[in-house]
């Protein structure tokens, strides 16, 4: 069922909005060589307890995953680019980072992720984030009222084609409130003026994500972190954002 959140209700989501940027900012920049994914996620458990948020992660178990997640933030490092469950992984210089976190405050959800090198980048690495990342603002920038589902699934598609990305459908933008994960699914491909009506009070995620040589994944023996089929590295990025009379609200902007 989607839903169309009030003016009122928009404005009640941004508390979480803001906190999800928070921690995806301590957490980024805590990231760095010889840092253990396992602290990245202490960090944000511990920010979690503070704030008197809620995790959206810990005890998530949908059909995908294979148990609950048990973790509060995903780390998904080189060619995980999904869902990578926190683990004793020491990062290393010139490891592909991204985070994906979710949190539920005052019973409002936000969604968003990012994307950074720990250490020396790689050219290659740094186009792959920097695709992502414009295909996010494009895909933010459809996101208007008299617009549709595919407008959105386009817009990322055209900035990742452009780069030579090939792109995978299987996981993508969703809608977004009460709950992590609602409809409307948004594909990081689709046709222009197909789908759903985009309508103001509609909080969605849009997420691009692209892999550097192949648009295939498999799951991890852990059950959860998604890989690329043949090695290649992965960028996510992430916001989660309501559709007005105007411009789009993007609740999880970061300073």
């Amino acid at each position: 069922m989607i839903e169309l959140r009030t003016p009122a209700e928009i404005e009640e989501m941004r508390p979480a909005g803001r906190f999800v940027a928070s921690v995806l900012e301590a957490t980024s920049a805590a990231a760095a060589v010889g840092v253990n994914l396992l602290e990245l996620d202490a960090l944000a458990h511990e920010m979690i307890r503070k704030a008197g948020a809620e995790s959206c992660y810990i005890d998530y178990h949908p059909s995908f995953g294979a148990s609950p997640f048990g973790k509060v933030i995903c780390t998904s490092v080189n060619d995980a680019v999904l869902h990578g469950l926190p683990h004793d992984y020491t990062l290393r210089d010139g490891d592909l980072l991204s985070l994906d976190f979710a949190a539920s405050v005052n019973g409002w959800v936000a969604d968003s992720a990012i994307s950074l090198v720990v250490g020396t980048a790689r050219d290659e690495d740094l186009r792959l984030i920097d695709t992502t990342r414009r295909a996010l603002d494009a895909g933010i920038a459809a996101a208007r009222t008299g617009n549709r589902i595919g407008d959105i699934s386009r817009a990322i598609a055209d900035v990742a084609k452009a780069e030579g990305y090939s792109i995978n459908t299987d996981f993508g933008g969703h809608g977004v409130g009460r709950t992590m994960h609602g409809d409307p699914h948004i594909p990081n491909n689709g046709r222009p003026g197909r789908g759903l009506p985009l309508k103001p009070g509609l909080v969605v995620a849009i997420e691009p994500w692209f892999l550097s040589t192949t648009d295939r994944i498999f799951t991890d023996p852990d059950g959860w972190t998604l890989r690329s089929a043949d090695g290649s590295r992965g960028a996510h990025s992430e916001h989660t954002i309501a559709i007005t009379d105007g411009d789009p609200i993007v609740l999880t902007q970061r300073s």
